[in-house]
């Protein structure tokens, strides 16, 4: 069944399409009377009926979810280049909750006032475009880029005892392996997840995140990009 993704709260009755959602319609050459799923971001979809090329008859809802059962936000210093997009894509696809940006000291990407909100903007609409394809109903939310020492001191000091922090370790064999801090989240319902840059964090960001209580886990004994290892941990969390 084709999906669009709708920036507008859905009900039933006639709906004139945003432009954006006009324009995947023309895209997917759906005709009068094609039927077509709905899906706003705020959780399940709808079915709807085309009308024309601008316009569909929205029916009924299903509340279908198909989110993890840990809501993950994953905070990383943005690798540079494309790396980022496909990082948003495939994180979306996992089935990522937050994603928040960070400039770390050895960030090689650097984003301030216009273009940091303009590259936010663009990253959302990847996160959406994955949505469509991977049939998730709710949207991952990128958050403004916020330097690291910024974000990190306006983490809130006490945490709920269903919520963990994790920092994504380089191989050290200091770090517990998988098996043993997966086992040790037991019922948690949230994860804050931190993931270095090229180079990775620097000794003083890494000591700083364990003093905000951010416990280092290993990834296995591969040293894993930049890009790689938020998405190794976010699956590692998928399938617990």
């Amino acid at each position: 069944m084709p999906r669009l993704y709708v920036c507008v709260a859905l009900h039933a009755g006639t709906l004139d399409l945003p432009a954006a959602a006009r324009r995947h319609l023309q895209v997917l050459r759906l005709r009068p009377g094609d039927a077509v799923d709905l899906f706003d971001g705020g959780g399940g979809a709808w079915q709807a009926r085309v009308l024309d090329d601008a316009r569909v008859e929205v029916l009924g809802h299903d509340a279908v979810e198909r989110e993890l059962d840990l809501r993950v936000t994953l905070a990383l210093a943005m690798p540079a280049n494309e790396r980022m997009d496909w990082l948003v894509e495939k994180a979306t696809e996992l089935g990522v909750a937050q994603l928040q940006p960070l400039q770390s000291a050895r960030s090689v990407l650097r984003l301030h006032g216009e273009r940091a909100q303009r590259r936010r903007a663009h990253w959302q609409a990847i996160a959406e475009a994955a949505c469509t394809q991977c049939g998730r109903n709710r949207l991952p939310q990128v958050l403004p880029v916020r330097a690291f020492d910024d974000w990190l001191a306006a983490l809130p000091a006490h945490r709920p005892e269903q919520a963990r922090c994790l920092l994504a370790a380089p191989a050290q064999g200091r770090a517990p392996a998988y098996a043993a801090w997966s086992a040790g989240l037991g019922a948690v319902a949230e994860v804050l997840a931190l993931s270095g840059p090229e180079g990775g964090l620097d000794a003083d960001e890494i000591a700083r995140a364990q003093s905000s209580g951010f416990a280092p886990v290993s990834l296995g004994p591969r040293v894993l990009r930049a890009e790689t290892a938020p998405l190794a941990l976010l699956a590692a969390l998928a399938v617990r």
